[in-house]
C-alpha cells in the first residue's frame, strides 16, 4: 500500500463522514418536524486490488438508507382538522405553480406524497398543511353519496351556502288514549318548508268518532286555500295497533300501501304546490301510531325531513376518511373521502421538499384505497405524527462520526509527514 494510497483512502473517508455528519444534522434539525422521515447512512468498501497476496488501498463510500417506512410517534392536535396515518401509507397532496388574478390555486401536474397531516382549512376551502400541500381525496357526489374512486383531487369546500330542501315526509308516533278525557290535547305542531326554504307550521289533530275510529284534521294556517287541509279517518284494532285509513277529504288522500300507512297532503306555499307524505306508520303493528290505554295524548315524535337554507360553518373529518361539510341548519354534507396511498417500497420514494416524496421506478406505482385495506394503515383524526428521529440515537451516532472524522483526519496528516519525511530524503 502507497503513501498515496493511503492518503486517497483517508480523504474518502473524511468525504463519507462529512455526508454521515450531513444526514445526523438534517435528522436532528428535523426532530420536530410533524411527517419527517430520517435519512440513516451506510458505508461501503470499493477495493481496487485485492487477492491472497495483494492488496491496494481503496475507499470507502456511503448510500442513503430511507426510513420511509418507519412509524412516527402520533399525538393528538389541538386541530380538529389534522389527520394520522397508523401504520403503512401517505396522503396525496398537491403543490401549487402559481395563484390566479382571483386567488384560486394552479395546481402542478406531479402528484405528491406526504405523511404531514396537519391540515387547516385556508381562505379558499382547501385542507392545507404547515408545508403548503394541498390534501388530495376522491370527491364524493353530495346528492347520491357515491364515491368517485377514479380520480384524485384536491378537497375544496365550494359550496358555501346549503340549498333549502322542501319537505316530503312527516312521521308521527305518537299514541292516542283509548279513553281520551274531557282535557285531553289531541294536537300536535311541526315546523315544515318549502322549495324556497320559507318555515310553515302544519298541526295534526285527533277528534275520536267512536270507539277504536278517529278523525285526524290537518292544518297549515300558510295554505293558500285556507288553514284546514283536510281530514282521514283512522281506525285501529283491539289491540291498540293501527287497522285502516279512509275517507280523506280536502287536500288529503290515502296512500294505496296496503302495510304502510301514509296520507298525501298537497299544500299550496308561495305559489308552488308541494306533496308531503304523513307517515303513520305501519298497519298492524306497534309503531308510528297506536291506541293503547290511557287518557291523555302521549306525543313520542314528530319529524320532518325539510330543511331552511344554511351557511358553511365548519369540515369535521371521520376515522372512515370522510370529509363532511357542516352547515348553521344542523345539516352535514359529506364532501370527499381520503384514501390511503400505499407503495410496494415506500424507502424507494424521491424525497421532496416539505415533507414530501415522489414515486420512483423502484418504489412502484401508487395504490389509493380506503383505510386498513391490503396493508393500508388506519385513519386517527385531530392527530399528527411526529417525525420518526430520536434524538438520543442521533447524538451517539453524531459522536462515532465525529470520531470516525478525526480518525480519517489524522491518518491524512501522518500520511501527509510521510510523504514530506520522504522528500527530504538526501541522496
Amino acid at each position: 500500500m502507497s503513501l498515496f494510497g493511503a492518503l486517497s483512502t483517508a480523504i474518502s473517508g473524511l468525504t463519507a463522514q462529512s455526508t454521515a455528519f450531513s444526514n445526523i444534522s438534517n435528522n436532528t434539525a428535523n426532530s420536530q418536524t410533524v411527517g419527517y422521515k430520517g435519512v440513516n447512512t451506510s458505508f461501503i468498501d470499493y477495493l481496487t486490488t485485492s487477492s491472497s497476496n495483494q492488496d491496494q488501498s481503496g475507499s470507502v463510500g456511503t448510500a442513503a438508507q430511507y426510513l420511509n417506512e418507519v412509524q412516527g410517534t402520533i399525538e393528538q392536535s389541538s386541530d380538529p382538522l389534522a389527520l394520522a396515518i397508523d401504520g403503512q401509507g401517505f396522503f396525496a397532496v398537491s403543490e401549487t405553480t402559481s395563484t390566479s388574478i382571483s386567488g384560486a390555486p394552479n395546481f402542478n401536474s406531479q402528484q405528491y406524497y406526504t405523511r404531514a397531516g396537519d391540515f387547516q382549512l385556508d381562505s379558499q376551502g382547501y385542507l392545507v398543511n404547515s408545508a403548503g400541500e394541498y390534501l388530495n381525496a376522491w370527491q364524493v357526489n353530495s346528492s347520491t353519496g357515491e364515491v368517485n374512486t377514479s380520480t384524485l383531487a384536491p378537497i375544496q369546500v365550494q359550496q358555501r351556502q346549503f340549498q333549502p330542501v322542501a319537505t316530503s315526509n312527516v312521521a308521527l308516533i305518537a299514541n292516542v288514549p283509548a279513553t281520551p278525557s274531557a282535557t285531553s290535547n289531541l294536537t300536535s305542531q311541526v315546523q315544515i318548508y318549502d322549495a324556497a326554504g320559507t318555515a310553515h307550521q302544519l298541526s295534526t289533530t285527533w277528534t275520536q268518532l267512536s270507539t277504536n275510529n278517529w278523525q285526524l284534521t290537518i292544518t297549515a294556517p300558510d295554505n293558500a286555500s285556507g288553514a284546514t287541509l283536510g281530514s282521514v279517518d283512522v281506525s285501529f284494532n283491539p289491540n291498540g295497533t293501527l287497522s285502516g285509513l279512509s275517507n280523506g277529504t280536502g287536500l288529503l288522500t290515502v296512500n294505496s300501501s296496503t302495510t304502510e300507512a301514509g296520507v298525501t297532503i298537497t299544500p299550496t306555499f308561495n305559489g308552488n304546490t308541494q306533496s308531503i307524505n304523513l307517515d303513520l306508520g305501519a298497519y298492524n303493528g306497534a309503531t308510528g301510531v297506536t291506541q293503547f290505554a290511557g287518557t291523555d295524548y302521549d306525543l313520542e315524535s314528530i319529524s320532518q325531513n325539510g330543511s331552511p337554507p344554511g351557511s358553511f360553518t365548519s369540515i369535521t373529518t371521520t376515522d372512515t376518511g370522510a370529509i363532511t361539510a357542516n352547515y348553521n341548519n344542523g345539516q352535514s354534507v359529506t364532501i370527499a373521502q381520503v384514501p390511503i396511498i400505499t407503495f410496494e417500497n415506500a424507502d424507494a420514494l424521491q424525497s421532496q421538499n416539505g415533507q414530501a416524496f415522489t414515486a420512483t421506478q423502484g418504489s412502484g406505482a401508487a395504490i389509493a384505497q380506503d383505510q386498513n385495506q391490503n396493508g393500508a394503515g388506519s385513519l386517527v383524526t385531530g392527530s399528527v405524527e411526529e417525525s420518526n428521529t430520536d434524538i438520543a440515537t442521533q447524538l451517539s451516532q453524531l459522536i462515532v462520526a465525529q470520531q470516525a472524522y478525526g480518525a480519517n483526519a489524522k491518518v491524512v496528516t501522518t500520511a501527509s509527514q510521510l510523504l514530506q519525511t520522504t522528500l527530504d530524503m538526501k541522496q
